[in-house]
């Protein structure tokens, strides 16, 4: 008996051992995919909102409206209708007699031949907008100049380049550079072909009034960095240069009351860069301006 008190005790170890319930561990794969996904849809997003133009939104919105499958209001792109409505006067008739931007009808909407009487009212707005323009001979100028640009496809490219308006100091064209078609050759004054084309025509549509002109030169922004900009020179030559354009081209050269460069400081669009700034301004003068 006292030998077994000397004996080393038992020990007995149990071991626990735990049976693996299978396999758990793909299920953040599917969470994590829903999260890149979730931020690819934000940055989206954000890109389209900072790309896009307000109509062009407008035009997202309505294609992915839940109401309407089809929407006839707004396109949002630049496709054929360039996001405009084929029912709007600002879009340029492709068949029937449809009204346009550059030929509008007088009452202002694209009625078309239908027979029907427009009715007293609609006669009244009718008879107020030709009685305007009747009075304002600037209108008139407009219209022959604008009226001029289906004669041929040279004459439709030039056109182009140009834009009108009316305003109290007389009827200002201005022609601009496009992608591919300078006005003139690099940053120099000589004259482009189109350039000398546009030229004969204001002259020859001027040429039935007596009101004075004025040349107003207008370049894009050049790098801060350069030692001499030639923004002064170059928008100073160039307006020089269409005076002596008008001039070849039957211009009367008393009839030309000032000749203006005014470099880089009125941009005409907010990129003060982009070569739409590069542009002249021909301005038909009211009598008295």
């Amino acid at each position: 008996m006292a030998g077994q008190g000397n004996a080393a005790p038992v020990i007995i170890k149990r071991k626990k051992i735990v049976v693996e319930g299978g396999h758990h561990g793909g299920a953040w794969k599917v969470a994590y995919a829903d999260f890149v996904t979730a931020m690819m849809t934000f940055f989206l997003l954000m890109w389209l909102l900072n790309a896009t133009t307000e109509k062009q939104r407008k035009g997202i919105a309505d294609y992915f409206s839940p109401n309407i499958p089809i929407n006839r209001v707004s396109g949002g792109g630049d496709g054929a209708f360039g996001g405009d409505s084929v029912f709007s006067e600002t879009v340029l008739a492709q068949n029937g007699t449809g009204a346009s931007s550059v030929r509008a009808t007088a009452d202002h909407q694209a009625s078309g031949l239908t027979g029907v009487d427009p009715g007293p009212a609609q006669r009244s707005v009718s008879d107020t907008a030709k009685a305007a323009e009747a009075a304002d001979p600037m209108k008139k100028i407009e219209a022959t100049l604008l009226g001029r640009g289906g004669e041929t496809n040279e004459t439709r490219d030039a056109m182009h380049h140009i834009v009108t308006r009316v305003t109290d100091e007389g009827l200002i064209v201005e022609i601009f550079d496009l992608d591919g078609a300078p006005l003139f050759v690099g940053d120099t004054s000589t004259p482009a072909p189109i350039t000398q084309e546009l030229a004969g025509m204001m002259a020859d549509v001027f040429r039935v009034v007596t009101n004075p002109v004025a040349v107003n030169g207008h370049v894009r922004s050049y790098p801060v960095v350069l030692r001499n900009n030639p923004a002064w020179d170059l928008s100073t030559a160039r307006a020089q240069a269409m005076r002596d354009l008008l001039q070849s081209a039957g211009l009367d050269r008393l009839r030309v009351r000032r000749v203006s460069g005014f470099a880089d400081r009125a941009p005409a669009v907010t990129n003060p860069t982009a070569p739409r700034n590069n542009r002249i301004e021909v301005i038909l003068l009211r009598d008295g301006k």
